[in-house]
């Protein structure tokens, strides 16, 4: 079969081809095989954090703006500096499917990562993200790692003329929004955690996490005589020694995992099981035993014994409203001398395993021309209330009275860390009244904090969108602040059918162009079909897209 793809933007030169109709061109594109080595390092070792949620579907309701949050930071721009932003171009990368390797340790139907490989490129877009999962590369057996397939990814992605972003992804897969599929973590791990079950996140009724090791244990040797710390170390060192001569060239972004979903956050809203749904408040993760006598430590350190002995006892459960408990209402205890002990208390342990982390990876890296790239989660719901609570049990000490991501901000520029948020792409006035909710009041305060701070803003989009409206969103938040990139979620059979495809086409373009097409074109009146196909031995061999 072949893969036949539609958009208002033509990707070759009309005058080369004789077309149909007035309106039509149609053309077989071939990208024959190139033996050409990758280019010579750039010595630049600039880093960056990206970011990424997982969040609700969305709903078209009116919001509700009945309380006014803790004014952000508000930058003015000249006429001038609109127009050099606005000429910025924004380079959009897309992420590949979670299941782009195999359980088996296999690329997953490579034919048809080559057909769609080919059609983002023919469309402009700048790479394209992969997960290199903990689970499946270092699966076997402690410091043995199985990159083939990643190596054959990227001659993959190096032949088709994309960049590629690589995920270190310490997390496992499933059970959350998104998660097409299931990726545990190593099972010698599994094998510790069963040993000592308090190597992972716990929250207050006992309930263990398997995500994602607590940083509670970071410099601990509970991975059979390593710590974690060393364990995500060891693991940035071999990926760096087998890709060396591809970093800073075809791989220019190397994504680090810091939590579950790979974000800087604790896992405090886990769909699995049932255990949250939107737009719950979450649970604090702080009942394992290290976390537990790391917080004994800092009460007892300031004579306040009595608070060490566990979270707060009123915050209620992972499915409630912030009004429906003690500590997170109006006038409730997070507002309190002992809620400020706790909240700094639970955000700095979470600020600081990501900056440990950051610093291991960056000297790893340093040098290698490659940009470190992270994840902070955009935890919109309940963000017209006063206390925040989803983002506080997530370990965003951000309220109405204190911004949170200005701490955030300060570590990553600290670090020449790009600071990439999601949310991008969705309004106010979609999502249902019940959550105060507020996506664009967040991406305005993380804006707000990421110039105060001097680090650079890149986004994503939180959920998967083919819509004219989400993709003007993201326009209009580009344009606004210049991002340093753009990755779409997902790569999927849903992006390459014919007005999706378009839209998408279009939206690229508008991005390479600084972001100054403010809404999209809804007719296609000089369409372009694009054929793909590739050569094999000088035979063309179709492929279908799956």
């Amino acid at each position: 079969m072949a893969l036949t793809l539609r958009s208002s933007v033509s990707f070759f030169n009309k005058a080369s081809f004789k077309s149909s109709s007035s309106h039509e061109v149609s053309a077989k594109v071939f990208f024959p095989k190139s033996n050409q080595k990758p280019k010579s390092k750039n010595n630049s070792n600039m880093i960056g954090l990206r970011a990424k949620c997982c969040m609700q579907e969305p709903h078209v309701m009116r919001s509700n703006n009945d309380e006014k949050i803790h004014a952000p930071l508000l930058v003015s721009h000249n006429t001038t500096n609109e127009i050099e932003d606005c000429s910025k171009k924004v380079p959009v990368f897309v992420m590949l499917p979670l299941e782009t390797v195999t359980m088996g340790g296999k690329l997953n139907k490579p034919r048809a990562m080559k057909a769609s490989l080919m059609a983002l490129k023919s469309a402009g877009v700048e790479g394209v993200m992969v997960d290199a999962w903990w689970g499946l590369v270092e699966k076997d057996e402690p410091l043995k790692y199985h990159w083939d397939p990643y190596v054959e990814l990227v001659e993959m992605v190096h032949k088709h003329g994309l960049k590629l972003q690589v995920v270190m992804s310490f997390h496992q897969c499933g059970g959350n929004v998104g998660d097409s599929c299931s990726i545990p973590l190593p099972p010698w791990v599994l094998e510790e955690i069963r040993k000592n079950p308090d190597a992972v996140y716990t929250d207050r009724s006992g309930r263990r996490n398997p995500e994602y090791i607590s940083l509670g244990c970071d410099s601990i040797p509970v991975l059979r005589g390593r710590t974690p710390l060393q364990v995500y170390s060891d693991y940035m060192r071999s990926f760096h020694d087998k890709f060396r001569d591809y970093l800073g060239s075809v791989i220019i972004e190397i994504q680090v995992g810091l939590g579950p979903c790979g974000e800087l956050r604790y896992p405090s809203y886990p769909e699995s099981n049932g255990t949250w749904s939107f737009p719950g408040i979450g649970e604090f993760q702080c009942y394992d035993k290290y976390m537990r006598a790391s917080l004994e430590a800092s009460a007892e350190a300031i004579g306040k014994k009595e608070w060490g002995k566990g979270g707060p006892h009123d915050s209620g459960n992972y499915k409630q409203y912030p009004e429906e408990t003690e500590f997170f209402r109006r006038e409730g205890t997070w507002n309190s001398e002992y809620g400020e002990f706790f909240l700094n208390w639970y955000s700095s342990k979470l600020l600081q395993h990501g900056e440990i982390i950051l610093v291991s990876a960056k000297g790893i890296f340093q040098g290698s021309g490659v940009k470190l790239s992270a994840k902070v989660a955009g935890i919109h719901w309940h963000y017209n209330t006063r206390s925040h609570a989803p983002e506080l049990t997530a370990g965003y000490y951000n309220t109405r009275f204190r911004d949170g991501y200005v701490p955030i901000a300060r570590m990553l520029a600290k670090h020449g860390v790009v600071f990439n948020f999601t949310c991008m792409e969705m309004k106010d006035t979609e999502q249902p009244e019940h959550g105060n909710c507020s996506p664009e009041g967040l991406v305005r305060q993380v804006k707000a904090a990421a110039l105060k701070a001097g680090a650079e803003l890149a986004g994503e989009n939180a959920l998967e969108r083919y819509d004219e409206s989400a993709y003007g969103q993201v326009l209009s938040t580009s344009r606004s602040h210049g991002l340093a990139s753009f990755t779409y979620l997902r790569m999927n059979k849903r992006l390459f059918e014919g007005e999706n495809w378009r839209r998408f086409v279009e939206f690229v373009k508008s991005m390479s162009e600084g972001g100054r097409r403010g809404r999209l074109p809804y007719d296609d009146s000089n369409g372009t079909q694009v054929y793909v196909g590739h050569i094999n031995n000088y035979e063309q061999e179709e492929v279908s897209l799956v």
